[in-house]
Formats: structure tokens, C-alpha cells, sequence
């Protein structure tokens, strides 16, 4: 079980909501939107991606890591370290 389990259908629904937040930007390149208006809604799915993405990495460290260490070991050192790559590729994108 994915710490995200208790939360998948919220999930869900925000990933939905952005899918459309992206259908509707292709639209606006198909009809030629102004500029500044795309870029606005692309800074808005970035920031509900990002949003999603937060949410995911605290679940997983509420959960997989804390039960790792908990369990102590190799897993342990695994988990802590796959967590802090997610971290790394977060703050960089």
C-alpha cells in the first residue's frame, strides 16, 4: 500500500482538473491567445502540478520512509536517500 492510498481519489481529481487546465492550453495556442495570457495559465497547471507533487513527496515520507526507518536497515538508508533525489528533483524543476 502507497502512502497516497487514503488520498488517491483526491488525487485523481486534481490531476483531472489539470489535464483539462492543459487541454485548455492547447486550445488557446490553436486559437493564437495572446501570449501573456498562455503563459499565465501555464504558471497555473505548473504551480497545481507542483502542488500535487508536494503532496505526493509528504505522504511518502509520512509513510514508506517513516515505516523504513522505523524497520531500521539497509531499507532505511534506501528510502532516505531516494526521498532526498525526489526533493532535489522538485527544487530544480
Amino acid at each position: 500500500m502507497h502512502g497516497y492510498s487514503g488520498d488517491k481519489q483526491a488525487y485523481l481529481t486534481r490531476l483531472r482538473r489539470i489535464e483539462g487546465q492543459i487541454r485548455g492550453l492547447q486550445r488557446m495556442v490553436d486559437e493564437e491567445t495572446y501570449c501573456i495570457d498562455i503563459l499565465t495559465q501555464v504558471s497555473a497547471a505548473t504551480r497545481a502540478l507542483q502542488a500535487v507533487a508536494l503532496g505526493l513527496l509528504e505522504d511518502h515520507i509520512a509513510h514508506c520512509v517513516a515505516d523504513a526507518v522505523k524497520s531500521g536497515g539497509p531499507e532505511a538508508d534506501e528510502k532516505m536517500k531516494e526521498a532526498s533525489a525526489a526533493i532535489a528533483r522538485l527544487v530544480r524543476s
